[in-house]
């Protein structure tokens, strides 16, 4: 899928909507002040998803789009090792960095993947006008290869597309990095890119 300029320029503005809603979330979790921004927008086939993946040992928090869309697809949140580490001390006033992911790692990604998708969903009802709601949260910590291929395997017969959102978290430290990947049905992404159009037609 190839995304003209607007497209382009409304998939991001749609993303940074949604990234201010989660840092205003986050940071009330944290308890420190956190800006997230998508400095980068991608809309690719999913057969060439693998490419945009890294081999690395991540935290995947996996979501079903349900709400006015029933059974829309899926929505995943993918963070590096680092990344969840790190938010988990953040969350915890601790410091401990060179460890595996355990337990409160786990429930600390569930939360973020949480806080993130909702507020990345409620940019689309405020953008779009299309009320989408997340699933429970599903949970994996694998290398994000292995962890994509069976999301993919689930999802392929209805999926064509996938939207990749890349975020990236600051604090008073270097940032951090994770991205957010819409898998939308066949129906939703003609929906969705019926609307952008519209949205940017004004503009054009």
């Amino acid at each position: 899928m190839e995304l003209d300029p607007f497209q382009k320029d409304a998939l991001a503005e749609f993303g940074n909507i949604g990234a201010a809603h989660a840092a205003t979330s986050l940071s009330e979790m944290l308890m420190s002040p956190i800006e997230m921004t998508v400095p980068e927008v991608r809309a690719i086939d999913i057969a060439d998803l693998h490419k945009h993946i890294s081999n690395e040992i991540s935290a995947i928090v996996v979501f079903q789009i349900q709400g006015e869309v029933a059974d829309g697809g899926y929505v995943v949140v993918s963070m590096p090792k680092e990344t969840v580490i790190y938010l988990t001390n953040k969350m915890l006033g601790t410091t401990d960095i060179d460890r595996e992911i355990n337990e409160m790692d786990q429930s600390a990604a569930i939360e973020i993947g949480n806080i993130m998708i909702s507020a990345f969903l409620d940019a689309t009802a405020e953008l779009l006008g299309i009320v989408m709601l997340p699933s429970p949260p599903a949970l994996a910590i694998d290398m994000a290869h292995a962890a994509f291929e069976s999301i993919i395997a689930q999802v392929a017969s209805d999926v064509n597309d996938v939207l990749i959102f890349n975020t990236e978290l600051t604090s008073e430290v270097p940032p951090v990095y994770g991205g957010i990947y819409m898998l939308p049905n066949t129906a939703l992404t003609q929906q969705l890119f019926c609307m952008l159009e519209q949205l940017v037609e004004p503009l054009s």
